[in-house]
């Protein structure tokens, strides 16, 4: 904005727009409600204070110029119209410096609006990001419910092996119970061997004593027919010589021959009875011992082929125990490889789970910042907004008080010799001899000015007490979206680990 001097030949809006107060504008961009009442009291007060010095100074002047109108020289207006043209010089460099001013605080204005702008198209496609969800956060979910499918298969592929190696294990304590059983049957039969080897070994042991005893009771039986013979022997020769004897003397022993036939039929009746007793005792105790040896030897045979079952079923057993085993550890291993798999798998998806929830906070963080930032800027804008419509009204306010006054009339010849003097650039050039009132205005302008200062003060209020309501409005609806979030986060948390 460039400034405006004061040129009789300038339309008069020009001219008025180009006369501003002789005021510091303190312009800051971040400033609030505060900013902006300090920003009304700095201008306030010295307004009010150069319009009172200027209205005295022009009642004054006035005064002094109308009285001594006929007693003006061309020094006198010299004098005059140099103090004016150095006011007017101060006042021109005033303005350029207010312009100037004004200018940049009309710029940061704009800055800030453009500024506003981009951050309402950030929150924007931010809001967006949030409401419609990303290409990254499907591809998550995608591989999250392939995660999760790939983990409920291993986890019944576990329960299906578990399930198997509960059945091998109760094959395998099956078999280890027939194998305990088998080796007690074994034990069993070895000792039922020991003790048929035992009874064989007790038989062989009968039988050869009863062999010896058999030689025995031969020798004992050829001796007795030894002795037998030898006493049929000697009973002959004692009958040949009992014959002779009764020959020679029959009529004398008549019975001895009958005596002796009767003897010798009783010896060989006790001896065949004797002989026929062994035999059959040899016979039936030969029998016997045969018996029980064809039955020792069957009872071996029979324990052997038992022997020989019972180890080729252990050595069946024992293999088929040796593989179920391997089995077993095979099982065993690859149960351990997929419960390895499967804590790492489920390690990566809570690796995956944590980094979503950290981008999640993440992303909320600066969701929260983005709209504090936002928050600020409208806190910013509307108290730039505020300090706006102030200076609008002071400007408005001065250009309704400069439209009330007007230059006054003085006399032609001063009029035609000074015309640059015509207008003042601002209130204070009023104390010229040329207006029309002196007393009235300051006491109007000073009324007009603390009206304007009240409606500020009360459009400063009620800016407040509209961001005041505004504010637990904002601060609610952004705990509540907190709340909201927090609690779809717990949901789709609960919902993972579920």
């Amino acid at each position: 904005m460039s400034s405006y001097g004061y040129d009789p030949f300038f339309p008069s809006y020009k001219r008025r727009y180009a006369d501003s107060p002789r005021i510091h504008v303190s312009v800051r961009s971040g400033g609030a409600f505060s900013s902006a009442r300090s920003a009304y009291s700095s201008l306030s007060a010295p307004v009010s204070s150069v319009s009172v010095r200027r209205s005295y100074a022009t009642s004054s002047a006035s005064g002094s110029l109308l009285h001594s109108v006929d007693s003006l020289d061309l020094s006198q207006v010299a004098a005059i119209s140099n103090d004016l043209k150095s006011i007017r010089s101060q006042e021109r460099a005033q303005l350029q410096d207010l312009n100037d001013r004004f200018a940049c605080f009309i710029e940061r204005v704009h800055e800030l609006e453009q500024q506003n702008k981009v951050l309402e198209a950030e929150l924007l496609v931010l809001r967006q990001k949030h409401a419609e969800p990303s290409r990254f956060r499907a591809l998550y979910e995608q591989e999250i419910r392939e995660l999760r499918l790939a983990a409920e298969e291993a986890t019944s592929e576990k329960q299906a092996l578990q399930g198997e190696r509960e059945s091998l294990e109760e094959t395998l304590r099956g078999l280890q119970a027939r194998y305990e059983e088998e080796v007690l049957s074994r034990e069993d039969a070895e000792a039922r061997l020991l003790e048929v080897r035992k009874g064989a070994d007790e038989a062989a042991l009968a039988r050869a004593e009863l062999e010896k005893r058999v030689d025995s009771l031969l020798d004992e039986l050829a001796f007795l027919k030894k002795v037998h013979e030898e006493e049929l022997a000697e009973l002959q020769a004692q009958i040949q010589y009992a014959h002779l004897s009764v020959e020679m003397d029959v009529s004398a022993k008549p019975d001895l021959s009958a005596a002796l036939r009767d003897i010798r039929a009783q010896y060989e009746k006790l001896a065949a009875r004797n002989m026929q007793n062994a035999e059959e005792w040899f016979r039936s105790r030969f029998t016997v011992l045969s018996e029980s040896a064809a039955k020792n030897t069957d009872a071996v045979r029979a324990a052997k082929d038992e022997v020989s079952e019972s180890r080729r079923l252990l050595k069946a057993k024992t293999l088929e125990i040796e593989a179920t085993r391997g089995m077993n550890e095979a099982l065993e291993k690859q149960l351990q490889e997929l419960e390895e798999k499967q804590s790492a798998d489920i390690s990566a998806l809570q690796d995956t789970i944590n980094k979503l929830e950290n981008e999640l906070r993440t992303t909320k963080s600066e969701m929260a910042r983005y709209l504090k930032e936002y928050q600020d800027l409208l806190n910013v804008k509307m108290a730039l907004d505020i300090e706006i419509a102030a200076y609008r009204k002071l400007l408005e306010g001065e250009e309704t008080r400069l439209s009330f006054t007007s230059v006054g009339s003085i006399t032609s010849g001063y009029s035609q010799s000074a015309p640059t003097f015509g207008r003042s650039a601002y209130g204070g050039l009023q104390s010229s001899s040329y207006l029309l009132t002196t007393r009235p205005f300051p006491t109007y302008y000073s009324s007009h000015v603390q009206e304007e200062q009240i409606e500020i003060e009360e459009t400063i209020e009620a800016a407040k007490a509209g961001e005041a309501k505004a504010a637990p409005a904002e601060e609610g609806e952004e705990e509540e979206k907190e709340e909201g979030e927090e609690k779809a986060g717990e949901e789709a948390e609960e919902e993972e680990e579920g």
